[in-house]
């Protein structure tokens, strides 16, 4: 509870009823300092009592305010009263969370985005109430999370901005469609959420109200097999949620792709600990362990497992997606107008494509077949002569509705050396 250096006249009016009923003054003293900063010394007790002007609280302020101070959470802080926003804010990304890694629950895709932006639209309400006493626009309804992020003094950094706008449009896209299973796609993006949201509510209100004890490691049944997982979610995710992937993939740069507060990677190393060290370590990006990390993962060995495909086999995979025509000459048009790759050279977008110098030669990967098909398949607005299915549409009707930023999920293994890469 924060309050001036002097008892408020609330304190004053307390104090002054509770003498009067004959309760000792260290015992005032000791309830009007439980969790209050600062704290006022001895002497304040004394001052009101020979202060004849200040009148007395009645029973039921006295009842009222005995009952606040009790229901301050002793790990927190928090009071069910004075703190409302922020205990809810908490309560949801641990509700979240706890969906998420639940084996009872099927709907944790969309459940974590819609509880995640629940719970930083409490969070970001807060900082504006306290900052400007007022979270109302003009007709009376509340900051918007899309728009407390888009002010000039929201106090998040661009990363984090960008996973929330993913995560917004995920949320969005649950109102209307199923998502199959999708949850793995998103789990990158979902684990920087969990680790933005802790890391700017301890910068904003301290570390009593870290969420970092209060949800353990999930264990698991089975060892990880990282390449497996990936292709066996391909064929179990819906050919909506991939175009979604695509073309949220297709608003972010290469530095965006990369940023830690966008998207969580995990990295497993052969590594050896004593029984006192931890097996899982969590950092930060600014730490220097986090900027080298970081800078591992960027230089990680392209295989051509993720980049599969030839322009032939690309063009007979869209085709065959899109039941439409779609041929090599629609497909280069396809890479000039986004830019993929250039007439010659290496100096690709490594979202969709990679050069080979062996057979100097382009493959292209699964988000690329993606983005060509969601961009076949999205209905054509009003006016727009969009595509005629057979061949690719003109640059304007190509271009990716604007929604919300986005990436899907990048999970990286590193193995030890001699030991390969997944």
């Amino acid at each position: 509870m924060m309050a001036g250096g002097g008892l408020t006249a609330l304190e004053k009016s307390i104090v002054k009823a509770l003498l009067a009923k004959g309760e000792r003054n260290q015992d005032i003293h000791a309830l009007i300092n439980y969790q209050r900063t600062p704290t006022v010394n001895f002497g304040r007790i004394s001052g009101v009592k020979k202060d004849k002007k200040i009148v007395p609280a009645t029973d039921e302020q006295i009842e009222f305010y005995k009952k606040r101070k009790q229901s301050f959470d002793p790990v927190t802080g928090l009071n069910l009263y004075d703190d409302e926003r922020l205990i809810r804010a908490r309560e949801a990304m641990i509700l979240a969370v706890t969906i998420f890694n639940s084996s009872t629950y099927k709907f944790k895709t969309g459940m974590f985005a819609i509880l995640a932006n629940i719970a930083w639209t409490y969070l970001l309400h807060e900082f504006h109430q306290r900052k400007d006493g007022s979270i109302l626009n003009a007709d009376g309804t509340t900051f918007a999370l899309s728009h407390m992020l888009s002010r000039t003094d929201c106090p998040l950094s661009k990363g984090i901005k960008n996973n929330l706008a993913t995560i917004k449009a995920i949320r969005d896209e649950v109102e209307h469609k199923l998502l199959g299973r999708s949850d793995p796609r998103w789990l990158s993006l979902f684990q920087a959420c969990c680790l933005n949201f802790d890391k700017t509510i301890v910068e904003l209100h301290g570390r009593r109200l870290s969420l970092q004890n209060e949800i353990s490691v999930a264990l698991q049944f089975g060892k990880l097999q990282i390449d497996q997982a990936a292709q066996l979610h391909q064929y179990d995710v819906p050919q909506h949620i991939a175009a979604l992937d695509a073309l949220l993939t297709a608003k972010l740069t290469e530095e965006e792709l990369a940023d830690l507060e966008y998207q969580f990677r995990v990295v497993y190393t052969f590594d050896s600990v004593s029984k006192g060290s931890a097996h899982i370590q969590f950092l930060t990006p600014e730490s220097e362990e986090g900027k080298s990390v970081h800078n591992v993962l960027q230089k990680y060995k392209i295989s051509d497992e993720l980049y599969p495909y030839r322009p032939g086999e690309v063009a007979a995979m869209v085709s065959k997606k899109t039941s439409k025509r779609f041929t090599l000459s629609d497909h280069t048009d396809a890479w000039k107008r986004h830019k993929v790759r250039p007439a010659k050279g290496d100096k690709t977008n490594r979202t969709y494509c990679i050069f080979h110098k062996a057979y100097d030669g382009y493959t292209y990967n699964d988000a690329w077949v993606d983005l060509l098909v969601s961009e076949l398949t999205k209905p054509a607005k009003p006016g727009d002569p969009g595509n005629n299915g057979d061949l690719f549409p003109p640059k304007k009707a190509a271009e990716a509705p604007k929604v919300a930023i986005g990436i899907p999920p990048v999970l990286t293994t590193l193995m030890a050396p001699g030991k390969g890469q997944s």
